[in-house]
């Protein structure tokens, strides 16, 4: 980093120039061999690194644009400075191309785009097209297996809220098929009336296939047609005084109603739709996503792109959609509370992506200006909250700085721990935190592989040794090193990770160790510092809970990694081990002699025996197990 009185003297165009430089005649060289074609850039950093994901209806007229510095801005001036090589793409037609750049965008995270940091899938209610009895679940995942889907939903709870209503109004089956195929007796679902018990014969196929049809057409958006056909049918049973069943058309339509009073809204023809709007608060960007499908509400959900500091909001929004419908498949409609800069070609990518017409529109009066504007408030809302929210976390990262005699709060913390039983299936985990809370893409696992059976000290040295030697070679210039290590464990484990960065030549990496009191109970964990002596906060201190959370979270991460090890191995057979034992050999094996024990300890003649065994193959069989 250059000293304090180099800003004094140089510009930060003083500073970068040089680098720059560089990068401009790495891009003069690529634009000799450009083609004036569409298709889809990345600049790449000396490491390989992807740095920028572009694209351009024209690439030679687009790229040329990266040589005049001068007129670039500050994020793309360090882009170009740090540009070592390219990697071109033509696409046919330009839409494909923007398509392309926005998956590319998701897969490499480059660190001069605008990223759509929250990329989770939603869930959907999913109804079976095959079989006689089909049930009705939530889904959330790959939706390629033939069964029809509705939705997205913003969240868990508004699908598990629906499918409740659903269950109420249409008696369908949710079980998994081996419960089904294995009932004697209705579940209690059937006695609270949310099942019509198809599993033991409650009801005929093609009653149960009349109400799924009826399912289907609710969330289809024919909820009125099945309104009224239920009070005919209510009106009905009361005429012909079967009063049971009339109190149960009486509950149904009860339950339809409150479905309906919790989402209905009226889209006009337009049943279907999203609603992007953004809101900017200083350099906070807020993007607030409304659903609406078979003219119901469906939830909503807000995201905060990432690296839009000198990005207009256009700009930001139509970065933000094409990187969000790469993910999950646009619905006919999108109203947007500002117009893109590549509308037209917007359009053109969705409808490619979703097979059919796509329309984004900024309507200006009427009903449907009425949703955008209640859109932009939850947006505003939102950006409101996370500032509240990032202004508190700050203040407890100050706080942290404060108790460990730091220089400044802490952008990066990073926390360790190891989980094994009795050093079996021994892994060291490492959690992230910083000023928005935990950052997940950072987290990372090691298996243990040098250190001793049960020796904590010594896998905290393994650890740290891998962690910190990558450090050095990957990241010379610190750009994601940590401003504070938390070690969960003692001044052992304190001692061990000193002693590596010593070993390394590391220096200036805070490291503080947090060992639960003598009666191991929150509340009196014991701090560590190197050279000073140890402490513990108050039971009711703000930063206690900050840094116990941080300290479970780590062992969450650590304990869930170490289980699922645990379970692969549990898994595993000997059998793995061995070439030219695929699943259906391993199946006839294990099937003819009962385990792997009994293939270790069969003959020759035995193991040859088996279907798919050949003599030699049985061969290579006992002597792995008999030493040969």
């Amino acid at each position: 980093m250059h000293p304090a009185q180099d800003f004094d003297t140089f510009s930060l165009m003083d500073i970068i120039a040089p680098s720059l430089a560089g990068g401009t005649e790495i891009i003069l060289g690529v634009l000799k061999t450009l083609p004036n074609a569409p298709g889809s850039y990345r600049m790449l950093d000396a490491k390989g690194e992807v740095l920028y994901v572009g694209k351009a209806k024209n690439l030679k007229k687009r790229v040329v644009a990266y040589t005049r510095g001068d007129q670039l801005p500050i994020r793309l001036q360090r882009m170009v400075a740090f540009t070592r090589s390219m990697e071109i793409v033509t696409t046919h037609p330009e839409a494909e191309a923007l398509l392309l750049e926005a998956n590319l965008i998701k897969k490499y995270k480059p660190r001069y785009n605008i990223l759509l940091r929250d990329d989770k899938s939603f869930p959907y209610i999913r109804v079976d097209r095959d079989g006689a009895w089909p049930r009705i679940t939530k889904h959330r995942g790959a939706r390629d297996d033939g069964a029809e889907y509705f939705g997205p939903f913003a969240s868990a709870l508004a699908v598990n809220q629906s499918l409740t209503i659903l269950q109420k109004v249409f008696l369908l089956r949710s079980c998994s098929d081996a419960m089904f195929a294995n009932r004697s007796r209705p579940c209690l679902l059937h006695q609270i009336k949310r099942c019509s018990a198809p599993c033991v014969g409650r009801i005929a196929p093609a009653a149960y296939a009349e109400l799924v049809a009826e399912a289907r057409a609710f969330l289809n958006g024919d909820s009125r047609d099945l309104q009224r056909e239920f009070a005919e049918r209510m009106t009905a049973a009361a005429a012909d005084r079967d009063y049971e069943a009339a109190a149960a058309w009486r509950d149904r339509i009860r339950a339809l109603a409150q479905i309906q009073q919790r989402q209905d809204v009226d889209l006009g023809d337009d049943k279907d739709l999203d609603i992007a709007a953004l809101y900017r608060a200083g350099d906070l960007v807020a993007v607030q996503m409304v659903f609406f499908r078979a003219g119901r509400h469906t939830g909503n959900r807000a995201y905060f792109p990432a690296q839009t500091a000198d990005a207009e909001d256009a700009e930001i929004l139509g970065a933000f959609l094409a990187q969000f419908y790469t993910q999950h498949l646009p619905p006919p409609l999108v109203l947007t509370s500002h117009t893109a800069p590549e509308e037209a070609l917007l359009h053109e990518a969705l409808s490619l992506r979703a097979g059919r017409r796509v329309t984004l529109t900024r309507p200006q009066r009427g009903d449907k200006r009425a949703l955008l504007r209640q859109a932009e408030t939850n947006a505003r809302e939102a950006a409101e909250r996370k500032l509240a929210e990032t202004a508190s976390q700050a203040q407890l990262l100050a706080e942290v700085a404060k108790l460990f005699d730091l220089a400044a709060p802490p952008g990066r913390i990073e926390v360790y721990d190891n989980s094994h039983i009795q050093g079996a299936h021994a892994i060291g985990a490492m959690i992230v935190a910083g000023p928005e809370g935990f950052e997940k893409a950072a987290y990372r696992t090691w298996n243990i592989k040098d250190a001793a059976t049960n020796d904590d000290f010594g896998m905290m040295r393994e650890v740290f040794r891998r962690r910190f030697a990558r450090a050095l070679a990957d990241d010379p210039e610190r750009s994601r090193w940590p401003d504070l290590v938390l070690i969960d464990g003692g001044k052992g484990q304190l001692s061990s990770a000193h002693e590596i960065l010593a070993e390394l030549g590391v220096t200036g990496v805070p490291l503080v160790g947090i060992s639960k009191g003598p009666d191991r109970n929150a509340g009196r964990e014991q701090f560590h510092q190197e050279g000073k002596p140890s402490f513990q906060l108050p039971p009711t201190h703000p930063v206690l809970y900050y840094l116990q959370r941080l300290r479970d979270e780590a062992h969450r991460f650590a304990i869930g990694t170490h289980r699922a090890k645990r379970g692969r191995a549990i898994g595993r057979s000997p059998l793995d081990a061995i070439s030219g034992i695929g699943a259906a050999r391993k199946k006839a094996l294990l099937h003819h002699f009962g385990s792997a024990r009994g293939v270790s300890e069969a003959g020759v003649e035995d193991l040859a025996a088996v279907e798919g065994i050949s003599r030699a193959l049985a061969q290579r069989l006992y002597d792995h197990f008999h030493g040969g």
